[in-house]
């Protein structure tokens, strides 16, 4: 009977987002954007966006954004032209993305951890010329001020202006907040790009993925059915907004529906059950981590005392997912799997503990994935005598791929790239199962069990998940060697008891300019925290030659507990790298250091 239950629920779940994008794909052309005069119209003055400091209704929230698109158009910003945004989570975040799409520009949505050259990188991926600048987040852009690309505007939000930029809302408020006219600027297009969202995929630094108007649309219609979203909802989201979930999908799956969403700056687990229950939330968005803080953190008194239905996110672990369910007395948990730009999508709509979602069989033609064998070592795919890619078996690790439409479609079956022509050929593989086709690679190893659920396993290449963001081996290394005394580096991830993904490691050599004392710095000035080596191991010698791999895998292998050589651990709580010694393993083994 309990399993009846789950697939009717389940297929009702899949039957209500299939209808979303019907009415998606009814709405006579509309985007997002322009859809939310009429959600104002529609739901007027009940709230649609609540922050700390301030919350919009549909009315005020639609009010903002038109302001925010006549501003842009003030500024001579024409369709097309990409304008950074680098600010903390926020009600007026939703509604600068919304207004500035709406005047056709594309909105590069910048990680607020980056500093030094990452940050650069990625407003020069963007090309952009223009960027607002959120209170607080002024010193890493100030640090990089002279290398800005040439003609930089950079306005301030949220405090006064300064002697090198000026503050935006004193022009915002000159601007009208009427619904735009088509003269004063045409409705973009659905196929028009609207965000950039960044990436690190499996190689390299940080890659704008682009994100077009229909996509937007899918996401915020396909998760409405999925959630069965409801204007009586509230979601909690205290995600990066900078990320597709967070900032994307959480918001859009909402509004359509009429609504509303919670936004917090960060998780704080102290916090969370407060924010829950008084403000009546219904749903939160969740990450794997996010969720074991809440089960490791102590009994709180409204631990219980909530309203909410469900829990939708991604990386949550089987023993985990027992526990939130059990303690917290949440009815439903949806977890999915998904990636930004590309076109694998997957959906645990049953609530099997572990899994990270299935295509239903009545809908394996409309989105197919596989599952290809790799090398382990190089992460290639194996090819048969025909040269054609071999599919895994039931239960075999292989890396999951999604096949791309090259004639009209629905978005989530399109690969849109990035601003990178070539790191968006990287991820496409031709000639897999029949002459001329092409798939996405996910460069993420999985399994699928006897019934059709795929597990994760592991990520291929150089980037692991660490705090719920994807880490740059690449990046980090380059940011390693460029520390005197540094002579080589190797960047991998390693597994922590009690923690999600792979905490970075780093593994050394180096020459007499070498001090430890001024590494930690280094790494600050450059590296997010997230990014920063956990451990550090200084090895008398790295094997560069064609056993490179293998010396890596060994590395991985021993991890921080195994090591030959002398290990530090990066200690938040001295702020100084500390000699990784048995008393110390013993503590971060029993989960009682501070990570």
């Amino acid at each position: 009977m309990q399993n009846q239950k789950r697939h009717h629920s389940a297929m009702s779940a899949w039957i209500r987002a299939l209808d979303g994008m019907r009415v998606a794909n009814d709405a006579s052309g509309s985007v997002l954007c322009a859809m939310l005069d009429d959600l104002a119209s529609t739901h007027g003055d009940e709230l649609a966006l609540l922050g700390d400091g301030e919350s919009l209704s549909f009315r005020e929230l639609a009010a903002r954004a038109n302001r925010y698109a006549r501003w842009a158009i003030m500024q001579d910003f024409a369709p097309g032209d990409a304008v950074c945004l680098l600010m903390a989570n926020c009600p007026d975040y939703v509604a600068i993305w919304l207004g500035l799409t709406r005047a056709g520009c594309v909105v590069a949505l910048l990680n607020t951890n980056l500093v030094g050259d990452t940050l650069l990188q990625g407003i020069r991926a963007a090309g952009s010329t223009a960027l607002i600048l959120g209170d607080g987040l002024s010193p890493p852009v100030a640090a990089v001020a002279a290398r800005l690309p040439t003609g930089m505007r950079v306005w301030l939000h949220g405090r006064h202006g300064s002697e090198c930029w000026p503050a935006i809302e004193p022009e915002l408020a000159r601007q009208k907040s009427v619904p735009l006219s088509t003269t004063e600027r045409p409705v973009p297009r659905r196929q028009d790009r609207a965000l950039l969202i960044y990436t690190s995929g499996t190689t390299g630094l940080p890659k704008a993925a682009n994100v077009t108007h229909a996509r937007i649309l899918e996401w915020s219609f396909w998760f409405a059915g999925m959630m069965d979203t409801k204007p009586d909802d509230r979601l909690y989201d205290c995600l990066p907004m900078y990320h597709s979930v967070g900032g994307v999908v959480a918001i859009g799956a909402m509004l359509v529906k009429g609504g509303s969403v919670l936004i917090r700056r960060r998780f704080s687990a102290s916090r969370f059950w407060d924010d829950v229950a008084d403000g009546n939330c219904t749903i939160f968005q969740y990450i794997g981590e996010l969720c074991r803080f809440l089960v490791m953190s102590p009994p709180h008194p409204k631990e219980r005392q909530h309203h909410l239905r469900l829990a939708c996110g991604n990386g949550l672990q089987g023993d985990v997912w027992k526990e939130v369910q059990q303690r917290f007395g949440i009815q439903q948990v949806l977890e999915f799997y998904a990636a930004t730009e590309g076109n694998v999508s997957l959906y645990n709509c049953e609530g099997r503990p572990g899994a990270i979602g299935r295509v239903p069989p009545f809908l394996a033609h409309r989105l197919p994935v596989a599952l290809i064998r790799c090398d382990p070592e190089t992460g290639a795919p194996q090819r048969n005598a025909d040269g054609l890619c071999i599919a895994c078996d039931q239960d075999e690790v292989g890396e999951a791929i999604g096949q791309v439409l090259d004639r009209p479609g629905p978005p989530a079956r399109r690969f849109d790239g990035y601003t990178d022509r070539c790191a968006s050929e990287a991820k496409l593989l031709h000639n897999v199962f029949a002459t001329g086709d092409c798939w996405f690679r996910s460069g993420d190893l999985m399994r699928r069990d006897a019934a059709g659920y795929f597990y994760f396993v592991d990520r291929i290449g150089d980037t692991f998940r660490w705090n719920g963001e994807n880490v740059s081996a690449t990046e980090v290394a380059a940011v390693l060697r460029a520390f005197p005394g540094v002579v080589e580096a190797i960047v991998y991830g390693v597994t922590v008891p009690g923690h999600e993904g792979r905490a970075g490691m780093a593994a050394i050599t180096t020459n007499t300019l070498f001090n430890l004392a001024d590494l930690r710095p280094h790494l600050a000035m450059n590296l997010p925290p997230y990014a920063r080596p956990l451990f550090l191991r200084r090895c008398r010698r790295l094997d560069m030659t064609g056993t490179f791999k293998l010396m890596r895998a060994r590395l991985v292998e021993e991890g921080y507990a195994r090591a030959g050589d002398p290990v530090w651990f990066n200690d938040r709580v001295t702020g100084r790298f500390v000699a990784c010694d048995a008393v110390l393993l013993q503590s971060i083994n029993a989960k009682t250091r501070r990570i």
